[in-house]
């Protein structure tokens, strides 16, 4: 068995479970799809669209977003921003987060993995 599909799923995996906080993160601001995987882009998170939309819905469902349309222009675009709830979630994954990078950062400073 090769190791370079088992490292690339792990890694996929790893950054699958941080994609939510990743994207409540940065919706402060009403943004549209394209303009927030843009924004992700452009901070080295790569998130495809067909990942990106469906969590979006997800997270609107949930009522952790709001969104608006935007049919002032030629194209309608859907506008996503955090609801209060979602502003209060964000603050507690945050949170944890922090909490388990420093536990993590604990674990691998324990021994040198370069």
């Amino acid at each position: 068995m090769k190791e370079e599909p088992i490292l690339t799923n792990l890694i996929t995996e790893l950054k699958r479970g941080t994609l939510t906080l990743c994207v409540l993160s940065q919706l402060e601001e009403k943004q549209y799809g394209y303009s927030l995987l843009q924004v992700l882009c452009d901070k080295h998170i790569a998130i495809e669209a067909n990942t990106l939309y469906p969590l979006l819905r997800r997270l609107e469902t949930q009522g952790l977003l709001e969104s608006s349309w935007d049919t002032t222009e030629a194209r309608p675009r859907k506008f996503y921003s955090l609801s209060s709830k979602g502003r209060t979630i964000l603050g507690e994954l945050a949170s944890a987060w922090r909490e388990q990078n420093t536990h993590i950062n604990a674990l691998l400073g324990e021994e040198s993995y370069a």
